[in-house]
Formats: structure tokens, sequence, C-alpha cells
């Protein structure tokens, strides 16, 4: 099997995981409407459903790789193509480094470059809303 080939399998697979998220979220924004802000039951199920979502954005990046070295279509303007392929680069650098700022906040990796890290996904992020 090719790169492109198993890259677009795990594209298929983690695009199934988004149904699953779309359930936590609307199951974390109903009980934090419900908890408003005070302790207790709700807020709990929101703070664990929150966790329980970043399970499925660890490898969300891949999907914009998998844009980004995909072959163009036939007859696109460039511009098109350039706008398309740097949304994608963007988007992919954001996210990956997304997840290793969650790894630093969450304790699981130290390292003393995390502003840095995070700077760096801001700048990523700021990108994407100019061209998008």
């Amino acid at each position: 099997m090719s790169t492109r080939a198993e890259l677009a399998l795990v594209v298929l697979y983690l695009n199934k995981a988004e149904a699953w998220d779309k359930i936590c979220r609307a199951i974390q924004y109903g009980s934090k409407f419900l908890s408003n802000g005070q302790p207790g039951t709700a807020q709990n199920v929101d703070k664990s459903t929150n966790l329980a979502r970043k399970v499925f954005h660890l490898f969300k990046f891949v999907n914009d790789l998998h844009g980004l070295i995909s072959q163009v279509p036939q007859g696109t303007p460039l511009l098109v193509v350039l706008l398309g392929k740097s949304k994608n680069a963007l988007l992919s650098t954001f996210l990956f480094l997304y997840q290793i700022v969650w790894l630093v906040r969450s304790s699981i990796y130290k390292n003393k470059e995390r502003d840095e890290l995070l700077v760096s996904s801001q700048y990523c992020r700021s990108g994407l809303q100019t061209l998008g």
C-alpha cells in the first residue's frame, strides 16, 4: 500500500471519530448550560466530557496533512491551489502544536519551551483566520 492510501484510511477513521466528538460536545455544552457555572454534578460532567473530547483531537492534524499532499484536480487555478494548500499546512501545524501544548498543560510532557510552542501555535491560528 502506498503512503497516500494508508493516510486516506486514517482520514476515514478519523472522520468517524468526528461523530463521537459531536455527541460528546452536545453532552458537554448541555451540562455547561445546566450547571450555570455552579459546582455540582453537571459541572463535573462538563469537565470530564471536555477531557474525553481531547482524545478525538489527538491525530486531527492528519486530515489536513492528507489534504496537503493530495492531488489537485486539473484546471484548478493556481491561486486557489496555493490558498488551499497554505490553509492545510497552517491548520495541520496548528493542530500538531496544539497536541504538544495540551500534553504540556496536562503535565504528561514537561518542557520549558511551552510558551514558544503556544506562540507558534497562535501564529498558525491567526494565519488560518486570515486565509479562512
